[in-house]
């Protein structure tokens, strides 16, 4: 019988939290809050998404004594060379706001052609076993993908509305739920590293 392995989530973000207990339960990882733990949010000072990630992870580690589990992404459009990447969540500015940034984003490529919106969203995912870990599991994956020139859609959140998806005509505010963790990069990343955990 397997025996149930504790986790913390290095996130306050309840509907993350769902979602990796719904993935991590079978394989019998029981997933609490960083808030259990009083761990504080981490100020994000690395230049890359796995930095960022690993920031977070380990600190949940050390207040938690748990394995921790984090995740950073966002969104780099080749036009912007790269950005708004790693501040995707803050391109406008604080206080974080979904429609800012989307509106931010449309002005910025105002003059760019249709063809060369090009762009995709990255995931990065850590696990850190403890806090001293040589080897923490990290995965990344991206989801290819252009920039609308106006939002399209009501579902998702971040730049869903303005990710538009060639292979399937549609953007990833018009996707359902199922099928946007079937082909996104949060749910690509995911699937790997469950597939790294079960072996």
């Amino acid at each position: 019988m397997r025996t149930t392995q504790r986790l913390v989530l290095a996130s306050g973000n309840r509907g993350k939290l769902q979602e990796f207990h719904r993935l991590l339960s079978p394989l019998g990882y029981a997933v609490h809050p960083q808030s259990e733990y009083e761990v504080p949010e981490v100020e994000e000072t690395g230049l890359t998404f796995v930095e960022n990630a690993l920031l977070k992870a380990r600190e949940a580690c050390r207040i938690s004594g748990l394995p921790a589990l984090a995740d950073d992404s966002g969104l780099a459009v080749d036009a912007l060379n790269g950005a708004p990447g790693i501040y995707s969540a803050r391109y406008a500015g604080e206080p974080k706001s979904d429609e800012a940034n989307n509106h931010k984003l449309i002005d910025a490529l105002t003059e760019v052609p249709v063809d060369q919106r090009t762009a995709r969203y990255w995931c990065v995912l850590v696990y850190l076993r403890h806090v001293e870990d040589p080897v923490p599991l990290i995965v990344q994956r991206s989801w290819e993908g252009e920039i609308l020139t106006s939002v399209r859609g009501e579902g998702g959140f971040g730049y869903d509305p303005l990710f538009w998806l060639p292979e399937l005509g549609c953007s990833a505010a018009e996707l359902d739920g199922d099928e946007k963790n079937r082909c996104s990069h949060r749910g690509l990343a995911m699937q790997s590293l469950l597939e790294q955990l079960a072996t």
